[in-house]
């Protein structure tokens, strides 16, 4: 067979990505990526684009190039695998932020953002979080029956606490949650809600203004107060209150809405919880539920700068990366028998966050709102039950972040 050929061959084999997942098993990573990794821990794909970056589907590898220096999170350099049209038509309009950055350009930013996120401002916020939880259960119960858990718990909680945390009225909640959702769209197109994003950039540009004239004690004018020294330009303020703003409201609330039907799914699992007074245990069960449903479903996005040899392959710079947390959380070298959900394995080292110098910035309060919600939500409605069949729940197979769209609930 001539090298020609055989290229060809080699490129037809390359399997597209992203991979749909059964409906039969929604909260299980797409099946073909599971046998993927369970031949070799990383592998070539094809991507909305034609080209073929790396597929990283074990955990062990995932974690290996989440800390490795010579993989960049820079969307403008060449080889970058990105999400979609969208990301790609705007990455030169975008200002650097924490999101997009390596080495010391990184670390700047971050320390920006360390003030409001650090574990001790996180853990005062807990009777925040605990009461804003409460609230909301309260209008459940007062309120009709079905009642939508996304709309009446799981999109308000984090909403509520991250509009607070960075000064953000509440008030503009619609406008925000509209908005923020600017090219999330999984394939979205290079002109994906172009005036929504710029409308979001400009209400953060305008806020972090305001707070320079009046600061309070709240993240925006912390941001604000850096702009005012000339560490930040206003626009890198308001990118990075927008990529807070989003993170801190989006993902969380995927994460409480397909928490919750996986629990009622799982009545054992969710007994344990319901039952338990161990911190230790409830912060433990909330970390398994982040491994078994890794609602980040296109990857973590990375490019190498410099070749890098992992398990048997070399991935060259300027190669693209794509780290999948679902498939590497589900890998049975770290955790047997992964399609178990079982609170009473230590899932510590789960990668929901990521790993490394670019996990999660918010990932303290994030913890801390899915520890209150589930456990307070399974005592306050412990006969709580899914009040439509369990295949006509519309599951977010065409976002960034997996999820539920509404979550129908008796009891």
């Amino acid at each position: 067979m001539s090298d020609t050929l055989a290229a060809e061959h080699v490129s037809a084999d390359i399997p597209e990505y992203p991979m749909e997942r059964e409906a039969r098993c929604p909260f299980a990573p797409p099946q073909a990526m599971l046998e993927m990794g369970a031949q070799k821990p990383l592998s070539r794909v094809r991507i909305w684009n034609g080209t073929t970056p790396w597929l990283i589907t074990g955990h062990e590898a995932a974690r290996t190039l989440f800390a490795d220096p010579r993989v960049s999170v820079d969307d403008r350099r060449e080889g970058f695998p990105h999400w979609n049209e969208h990301m790609l038509s705007t990455v030169n309009k975008r200002p650097r932020s924490v999101f997009t950055s390596d080495a010391e350009e990184h670390t700047r930013f971050r320390r920006m953002l360390s003030k409001p996120f650090t574990f001790r401002r996180v853990e005062g916020l807990r009777s925040v979080i605990q009461e804003v939880t409460n609230e909301c259960i309260d209008e459940i119960l007062a309120g009709p029956q079905p009642a939508d858990i996304v709309a009446k718990l799981a999109l308000p909680v984090p909403t509520k606490v991250i509009s607070d945390m960075l000064g953000v009225p509440y008030e503009d909640h619609e406008f925000f949650q509209e908005h923020a959702n600017a090219g999330l769209a999984r394939y979205a197109a290079a002109d994906a809600m172009q005036k929504g994003a710029m409308s979001l950039h400009q209400y953060l540009i305008n806020l972090v203004e305001e707070k320079q004239a009046n600061p309070a004690e709240d993240a925006v004018s912390d941001l604000a107060e850096r702009v005012s020294a000339g560490e930040i330009t206003v626009k890198e303020a308001a990118q990075l209150g927008t990529g807070l703003l989003i993170a801190g409201h989006e993902t969380t609330a995927n994460m409480i809405g397909i928490g919750v039907l996986a629990l009622l799914e799982n009545p054992e699992q969710a007994a344990l919880l319901r039952d338990s007074d161990d911190p230790k245990f409830i912060a433990n069960a909330a970390e398994e539920l982040m491994r078994y449903l890794s609602i980040i479903q296109n990857g973590q996005r990375r490019v190498a700068i410099e070749d890098i040899e992992i398990a048997g392959e070399t991935i060259r710079a300027g190669e693209g990366i794509i780290i999948d947390l679902a498939p590497a959380n589900w890998d049975a070298s770290a955790y047997p028998e992964p399609d178990k959900l079982d609170f009473t394995r230590d899932a510590g080292q789960q990668l929901g966050f990521g790993y490394g110098r670019h996990q999660c910035v918010g990932q303290q309060l994030a913890r801390a709102e899915l520890q209150i919600v589930f456990h307070t939500l399974l005592r306050r409605i412990p006969t709580m039950r899914l009040a439509i069949p369990f295949d006509e729940v519309p599951f977010k197979h065409d976002r960034l972040a997996y999820g539920v769209y509404e979550l129908p609930v008796a009891w």
